[in-house]
């Protein structure tokens, strides 16, 4: 039976031991918020005729190859939403970004994440928020809850201040969400000085920062995580 509320969530939680520090890392989509920001977004700007019909197509083509399970370009689909905010002020697009939070977003964080969270923190653990989501959603989020560490998606930024389509590197999403922790625990704390101690997830993207988590927690999963996390006997919530 899957856990309700925070019960298990805080259950058996110990302090940093002396000289580690213990990362609490949660998924934001669909895990920390009961809803998909992108998903959301993309609604949010087809209101407001921000997006051309065929950039809507072709993002309707790949959230049907993503919902089959077929290999995606995930840089293209933000690079996609992002022809709404190509050659604008990078600070008036986060504005714009943080608004859309407080609009369609905060109604949505899940309390039992925002009391995980706080219960992480007053553990000793280093809470991180890691999500595919563009990064002033989840910087807007952590003004607002919790957790003080975020790794997020991250648009690239011209030399006059204007956002482009470009993704900063790669999207956090699937195997790059371990790939980014691992390089955040190594360049806060140094390498050996840190440990995945708990992650949190709901979809099958997230079965490598689960995997390498001391307590995995499959959060509301989908039907491929949550038979992985029968299979593995990780704790299953119900959020």
């Amino acid at each position: 039976m899957p856990a309700t509320g925070t019960e298990s969530a805080s259950a058996q939680m110990q302090g940093a031991p002396e000289g580690k520090a213990r990362l609490a890392v949660f998924d934001f989509d669909g895990t920390s918020i009961a809803g998909n920001s992108p998903v959301l977004l993309v609604s949010h700007l087809l209101r407001r005729k921000m997006l051309k019909k065929r950039v809507v197509f072709r993002i309707l083509l790949w959230a049907a190859a993503y919902k089959l399970r077929l290999p995606q370009n995930e840089a293209a689909v933000r690079g996609l939403v992002f022809t709404a905010f190509e050659g604008k002020p990078a600070a008036e697009v986060d504005a714009f970004l943080a608004e859309f939070y407080d609009e369609r977003i905060a109604p949505l964080f899940r309390p039992e994440a925002d009391a995980a969270m706080r219960a992480h923190a007053e553990a000793g653990d280093t809470v991180v928020v890691i999500s595919a989501t563009f990064e002033p959603i989840i910087l807007r989020a952590m003004e607002r809850h919790p957790f003080d560490n975020q790794i997020s998606t991250r648009m690239s930024v011209a030399t006059d201040g204007t956002y482009t389509r470009a993704v900063e590197g790669l999207p956090v999403e699937g195997e790059e969400k371990l790939a980014a922790v691992r390089r955040f625990g190594d360049s806060r704390f140094g390498p050996g000085n840190w440990e995945l101690a708990y992650a949190y997830g709901d979809h099958h993207s997230d079965r490598a920062v689960l995997s390498a988590a001391e307590h995995p927690r499959a959060v509301s999963p989908d039907r491929p995580l949550a038979r992985t996390a029968r299979e593995k006997g990780w704790e299953i919530l119900d959020w």
